[in-house]
């Protein structure tokens, strides 16, 4: 019989916030909520309560008080939680004002740089007066095309003091992707750098922010950050809004004004990935980000005051939002700007020992390859503080929950996470007082009303169907910029099941209450009318040790649809019949004949989005021969002619 991976102790358990919340909750209600699915089952059946209570646990403050916790009518979209209420959301992340420090930036260079809770004010206050001064006010935009650096941080707490709406994008976005972005938002002013470093070397951005800049006609600042190209000059810039260098944009000093908005109120525009056409422009709401946001880090991730929390990302990912939430905790982030894996495999888990980071986030794909490169952190490292890993971006093989706890640390919270840029959040993720099950994530989330539904729309356990969310939550979007009606919204979440969200997740959920998800629902594999989710052949190929990552698609063949894996193998490895056997051997054995693909081509590369996914969708019109309409999406576009006009896809 199966075991779990992980159990915590009741010591550690009874530490923990969320066993504090449901104490709580227990109390406030009089009720005697024994465990964490009594606890959910409550915080769906009773959302007001519940959400009311995360406002007080947290200590949320309003400047106005909500006329109700939650308006909706008879089916989704209809919801406004916490109506007349008003708040700031950088005032919550900047409670905290003494020396403790609040963050470290490092770059892959080496550099470190520290600034306290309180030098994070006086920065966010001079900022602020600058940008006021510049025009911006409540709902203009803000724009960044940053790397992961604490200027970054300052600019949008900055931004969202003032009522303003924050977006960002990382400099490794081609130019007609940044543009395809902030074209659409129209931001009064750019913060941009002027290089950044990436696998040890210096990339001038001079010419792409040049070429951003003369598609930006309305911009009415421009802030340049140095950072990796010192000798960055504003005459450099071509455009007709003012061009500051950050140093002699504002003096740091005094302490930061915050403005009270509504609790809709604008506060990130987040993007699709727009591989299948000109991004949506996804914008999110003050209070439902953050009330989702420290539900998440205080009582999910257990995030404390006292604790140091890391995620590998870009500006350009919902997950950097995520991050820098940790702040309302009182916690201290940790921010890394460059490649994880210079000048080695152990970049990051050095940082672990480091900094003290006590929460570890990264991707799928960095646990497989950090398995792939031989590293056993556990032999070569201490990871004293390290309570939590994190993982997202694509499900997490069975074989990388294994790894963590074989080779990285016994005594951890493995959390793989899921949810998206559609909701800055999860829909399940990590659970400090739930075991952890190899392949599954640990629960729903509090106040998510989580299920599977079959194609009938009845919820399912132990079957494979479409994820949904069957009740209103916080961070739903408030809706797309430019769509005053609401239909292109309408028909992204809620076309699949009629007033249900649904986004596109093919999942299961299991016996234990936890969730596998086994890939996007429009990749999904469809030959002989079975559906199969990608993410069940991945994890399979992945135990091959020949092969690096792989990526498969349905290819339209003879009235059907044929499975085709493509896989990227280690330096020298030949595609040999027997290594093709031996793949189609391993999927087999592990799931069922109709998993087995009909062919195996080995390419040079995969192509991903800036953010790390692989788009089977843009592979699979590829072969097709249909356009891949917004290349400049994806961080490697050129890989993309690897697959097209294939001999070995023509018989």
């Amino acid at each position: 019989m199966q075991q779990p991976l992980w159990t915590p102790t009741a010591e550690r358990i009874t530490a923990t916030r969320l066993d504090a919340f449901r104490l709580l909750v227990n109390q406030r209600h009089a009720l005697q909520l024994a465990d964490y699915p009594a606890l959910h089952a409550w915080s769906v059946d009773k959302r007001e309560a519940f959400w009311q209570a995360i406002v007080d646990f947290f200590e949320v403050r309003f400047s106005a008080q909500p006329a109700a916790v939650l308006r909706e009518g008879a089916a989704m979209p209809s919801a406004h939680w916490f109506p007349g209420a008003t708040l700031n959301f950088a005032e919550h992340l900047l409670r905290r004002r003494d020396n403790h420090p609040a963050l470290v930036a490092i770059g892959e260079d080496g550099s470190r740089e520290q600034l306290s809770y309180a030098e994070l004010a006086a920065h966010v206050a001079g900022l602020q007066r600058s940008l006021e001064t510049a025009g911006v006010g409540v709902g203009d935009r803000v724009a960044a095309f940053m790397p992961n650096t604490w200027q970054t941080l300052v600019g949008m707490l900055a931004t969202a003091s003032l009522g303003a709406t924050w977006s960002s994008c990382s400099p490794d976005f081609g130019t007609q992707g940044v543009i395809d972005r902030f074209g659409q938002i129209e931001p009064k002013v750019l913060i941009a750098a002027a290089g950044y470093r990436y696998a040890g070397k210096n990339l001038d951005l001079t010419t792409k922010l040049n070429e951003i800049l003369d598609r930006l006609p309305t911009l009415q600042q421009l802030v340049v950050v140095p950072y990796s190209n010192s000798g960055t000059q504003p005459s450099d810039f071509k455009t007709v809004a003012p061009v500051a260098l950050w140093d002699g944009f504002y003096q740091a000093g005094g302490e930061p004004q915050f403005t009270p908005v509504p609790f809709e109120q604008p506060l990130y525009i987040l993007y699709s990935s727009g591989t299948t056409g000109v991004p949506k422009c996804i914008v999110h709401g003050v209070g439902g980000t953050l009330l989702q946001h420290v539900k998440e880090l205080g009582l999910h991730a257990d995030l404390h005051a006292d604790d140091t929390l890391f995620y590998y990302t870009t500006c350009g990912w919902m997950m950097w939002n995520w991050l820098v939430s940790g702040l309302a905790l009182g916690a201290t982030l940790v921010l890394f700007d460059g490649s994880p894996f210079h000048p080695g495999a152990e970049r990051l888990i050095d940082l672990i020992d480091a900094e003290n980071i006590s929460i570890f986030g990264t991707s799928a794909k960095f646990i497989a390859a950090l398995e792939k490169a031989g590293a056993k952190p556990r032999e070569t490292h201490k990871l004293n503080h390290l309570k939590a890993i994190l993982s997202t971006g694509s499900p997490l093989a069975h074989e990388s929950f294994e790894y963590v706890y074989r080779d990285i640390k016994r005594d951890v919270c493995l959390s793989s996470i899921s949810g998206g840029t559609d909701i800055v959040s999860c829909f399940a993720l990590g659970n400090p007082v739930l075991p952890v099950w190899r392949g599954e994530l640990q629960c729903k989330g509090l106040g998510m009303d989580v299920q599977v539904w079959n194609d009938a729309g009845k919820a399912v356990i132990g079957e494979k169907g479409e994820l949904v969310c069957a009740k209103h939550f916080t961070s739903m979007p408030v809706g797309f910029w430019n769509d005053a009606d609401g239909e292109k919204f309408r028909s992204a979440y809620f076309d699949t099941f009629s007033g249900v969200w649904a986004h596109g997740d093919y999942a299961e959920e299991t016996e234990h209450g936890g969730l596998v998800i086994h890939g996007r629902s429009d990749a999904v594999l469809n030959p002989g009318g079975v559906r199969i989710g990608t993410a069940e052949i991945y994890r399979q190929v992945e135990k091959v040790e020949e092969v690096l990552e792989s990526i498969a698609i349905g290819q339209d063949w003879s009235s059907d649809v044929r499975v085709v894996l493509f896989v990227r193998l280690r330096d020298g490895v030949v595609l040999s019949d027997e290594l093709k056997q031996r793949i189609c051997q391993v999927i087999r054995a592990n799931t069922t004949p109709r998993h087995v693909p009909a062919k195996v081509i080995a390419v040079a590369d995969i192509p991903r989005t800036i953010s790390g996914k692989i788009v089977e969708l843009a592979v699979r019109n590829v072969v097709h021969g249909k356009p891949v309409k917004n290349t400049d999406a994806l961080a490697n576009p050129q890989a993309l002619e690897l697959y097209r006009d294939l001999p070995e896809l023509q018989s």
